[in-house]
């Protein structure tokens, strides 16, 4: 009597509709393939809320789960198995019956300058008073208001081909974007200056992707765990920590800086108001291990030195605004 194999599994992946999201989910799906070529793959687009309402800014429309949700809604339904996320648009709290299965190798987690031709070799340092510089961001913003008063700051939404067009065209002196996206999208030769983290802390996850599953399916989590990377992995965990603990989400001006040393870690953190006039800062080192408590560390240190009052006046902000 001969035996029947079982046909290989399909897994369906979820991603979202924008060029930048079907690289990293192409990406990531090509790793996969090559680690498991009996496997099929299939890729399911979907679009969610935030690809949506593109003429308002993000921290008006609330953003917890704002580009994450309607993906999170078809693996709870059985429709897909997975959904590749960028890292720093998950919310650091999963709905029940998901888990963040996997974090891959991290790109250059820093922001970018992007100039206007006019300005070309010119640094973010010289650019002349009353520049406009575009950003969607509170944390870029808050940072950048902080350092430089003088420059006038104007909200942007759009795709990145959507936002290169308006700067091209003159509506901006320049615009703040992640490195990792330019670079993933081919983009880098656009990147004038990498902003140190003496002048912009970068966003929690930042330049890293997510992959988020079903937590009951350990037959994928294994699969998923081929393509983590652990020193990415714990970075983010320590910087997702420290948000999470500061129960602030991706349009509260929380930035972050990781480096890992011999096994340590060292996490510095970041809480400004949205008028950069308030800023508290601090930097905590320990085992890459306990990433973790190293992230509740940080935020319970500066929520001592005022972080939370900081908090509570942009969520009350934010309340009224909505």
């Amino acid at each position: 009597m001969t035996s029947v194999s079982s046909p290989p599994r399909t897994i369906r992946i979820g991603s979202r509709k924008s060029q930048l999201a079907l690289v990293q989910t192409y990406w990531v799906r090509e790793q996969l393939q090559k680690s498991f070529p009996e496997i099929n793959f299939e890729v399911h687009t979907m679009s969610t809320q935030g690809d949506k309402i593109l003429d308002v800014a993000l921290a008006k429309i609330g953003d917890k789960g704002l580009f994450t949700k309607e993906l999170e809604v078809g693996m709870l339904n059985q429709e897909i198995d997975f959904a590749v996320h960028s890292l720093k648009d998950l919310p650091t709290n999963l709905p029940e019956g998901l888990t963040l299965a996997a974090i891959t190798e991290r790109e250059n987690p820093a922001d970018a300058l992007v100039l206007h031709e006019k300005h070309k070799g010119l640094t973010i340092e010289n650019l002349p008073a009353g520049a406009v510089i575009g950003t969607s961001s509170l944390r870029r913003l808050a940072q950048l208001r902080h350092k430089f008063p003088h420059f006038t700051f104007k909200d942007i939404r759009g795709n990145l081909n959507t936002r290169m067009a308006k700067l091209d065209a003159g509506e901006y002196d320049a615009l703040i974007l992640a490195v990792a996206g330019l670079e993933r999208l081919g983009m880098g030769d656009r990147v004038h200056q990498i902003l140190p983290k003496e002048v912009s802390l970068h966003a929690v996850g930042q330049g890293a992707l997510g992959i988020e599953c079903r937590a009951d399916d350990q037959e994928l989590i294994s699969l998923l765990k081929a393509i983590e990377h652990p020193e990415t992995r714990d970075r983010c965990l320590a910087e997702r920590a420290f948000l999470r603990d500061l129960e602030g989400g991706c349009q509260v001006p929380i930035g972050v800086n990781t480096e890992i040393e011999n096994g340590n870690l060292t996490l510095s953190g970041i809480v400004a108001s949205v008028d950069g006039q308030k800023l508290v800062q601090d930097t905590v080192s320990g085992p890459a291990a306990n990433a973790e408590a190293l992230g509740t560390e940080l935020a319970n240190r500066l929520r001592q030195q005022g972080a939370q009052e900081i908090l509570n006046a942009i969520f009350a902000e934010i309340q009224r605004g909505s």
